[in-house]
């Protein structure tokens, strides 16, 4: 059984060795160096009982087990920290949403650094390996990158078999929604193609993504169109797609009033399928509109069912609207007016041309102010089946899909792209809509937006330290924040 040999150096220093008796005489097995002060002293000895103990398995009878950690701070060098904690956690995520099942490298990891530090494809490997110790060569990566984009139906049956399960969602409802992601480029193809942007890119190529949440906004399917797409003619297509997939025999789709055709609309009753979408009061018929104003009589919180042919068209009429709609029509009728004065052309909205001048459209004033706090929506859902009021509540979760948009967009950094190949753009949309599904979950058990949850996270790194003389690497963990071991508590997690 080894032991340590503390022993007087000619210089006056204590040497600090591992021995042992073989046939009678004194071997040394390993020196681990000589110490001039007590503090030193303690962290050779610290040394050696740990190399004692990983070469026997064995502790010693007459030291306690557990002993406190000594750094001695002349043998000891700081690489840089690393955030295993946000590592273990976010992997942690993806295993309960059950996207472990696609594998256990690249893409996973890639969708961990999309949520921790969003960035290129070739940064995200770097960072892996800065801040969680995973090394991946550049080679793998595109060698792998694009074989990745096969997961998708994979990737979101694993989505939908979880909202099922356990965010209690029977697909009764879903919601739709399209937006654009551009690319870092101006040179377009058959996929990437310049169209209408709602980012405010026009001159630079993009793609549309149409995208289907559940009413709590987590992520259920999606599907890639060329970016000169109308965002009418996507909906019906991806719906189709899910319901296949997924065996929806029925359900309820909610979309704005962009979606809204009657083709789009009669196909939907074709198959069986109810929607409420949302409709556009200015395109209404002169009638319809006098008939809902009346009926309406600026009763707050009131609401009128009409029979169209687009299927029924409830309007409500809101008291907080009307204000916002009054002042916005008094601003417009004022800019109309100064401009009518100055002669400087039809550039407001109210303003129109008669016998070569301009004046004001009245017609088009009066108009305005009947559908004053009024907000139209279109549905096949009978009265019998959902009140009025149902139909509007179930409308207005359309901003779960705005706001999963927006994290999409902000804490993703879903864009711009900057892949060519269509192959790796489909990767990049799978990596982006696991990550959605991750941060969505986060979001709703905790009730913390993601990137305070990030933010949290980033405030607990792990200094990595090194022993030069046993050539050890030490991990010492910052003290955990308690508002993120009260987020751990509601995700049932403890570290």
């Amino acid at each position: 059984m080894p032991s340590i040999r503390r022993t007087k150096t000619s210089s006056g220093s204590t040497a600090v060795q591992a021995v042992e008796i073989r046939k009678r005489k004194l071997v040394m097995l390993k020196h681990f160096g000589s110490a001039r002060t007590e503090a030193e002293l303690e962290a050779l000895i610290q040394d050696a009982e740990q190399w004692i103990t990983e070469q026997t398995g064995q502790t010693s009878l007459f030291t306690p087990s557990q002993k406190e950690r000594v750094l001695h701070l002349g043998v000891t060098r700081f690489l840089g920290v690393r955030y295993q904690l946000g590592y273990v956690l976010l992997r942690d995520m993806l295993h309960r949403l059950g996207f472990t099942v696609l594998g256990k490298g690249l893409l996973l990891d890639l969708a961990v650094m999309r949520i921790f530090e969003p960035s290129s494809k070739r940064r995200a490997i770097e960072l892996l390996e800065r801040y969680f110790g995973i090394s991946y060569a550049e080679r793998t990566l595109y060698r792998m990158l694009p074989k990745c984009s096969a997961h998708k139906d994979a990737a979101e049956k694993i989505a939908v078999s979880f909202a099922k399960q356990h965010l209690n969602d029977q697909l009764s409802f879903v919601l739709y929604d399209v937006t654009t992601l551009y690319f870092e480029s101006f040179e377009p193809d058959e996929l990437r193609k310049p169209g209408f942007s709602k980012d405010n890119k026009a001159n630079q190529p993009q793609i549309v993504v149409g995208l289907l949440v559940n009413p709590d906004g987590f992520p259920l399917g999606y599907e890639i169109f060329k970016g000169n797409a109308f965002e009418g003619h996507t909906m019906l297509p991806v719906i189709n797609i899910f319901r296949k997939a997924h065996g929806v025999a029925t359900c309820t789709i909610v979309a704005d009033a962009a979606m809204m055709s009657l083709a789009n609309l009669q196909e939907l009753k074709e198959h069986n399928l109810s929607y409420i979408v949302g409709a556009w009061a200015a395109n209404l018929s002169p009638a319809v509109i006098t008939g809902a104003a009346a009926s309406l009589n600026q009763d707050d919180q009131k609401t009128v069912r009409i029979s169209t042919e687009h299927g029924d068209l409830i309007c409500a009429f809101s008291a907080l609207r009307f204000r916002k709609d009054r002042a916005e029509m008094e601003k417009q009728i004022k800019k109309a007016e100064t401009l009518i004065a100055a002669d400087g052309g039809r550039r407001a909205k109210f303003v129109t041309t008669a016998e070569s001048r301009y004046e004001l459209n009245t017609a088009l004033i009066d108009k305005t102010k009947k559908l004053l706090g009024i907000k139209g929506y279109y549905t096949n859902i009978p009265l019998a089946d959902a009140p009025d009021r149902a139909i509007i509540v179930h409308y207005g979760n359309l901003w779960r899909i705005e706001q999963s948009f927006r994290m999409t967009k902000s804490d993703l950094v879903a864009r711009p792209i900057f892949h060519r190949k269509e192959n790796a753009i489909k990767a990049h949309m799978l990596i982006c809509f696991i990550a959605l599904a991750a941060g969505k979950y986060l979001e709703l058990m905790t009730g913390v937006s993601l990137r305070r949850i990030i933010d949290l996270l980033k405030r607990v790194p792990d200094a990595r330290m090194f022993n030069t003389r046993t050539h050890k690497e030490i991990l010492l963990r910052a003290e955990m924040p308690e508002e993120l071991r009260l987020l751990l508590k509601k995700l049932n997690l403890s570290y």
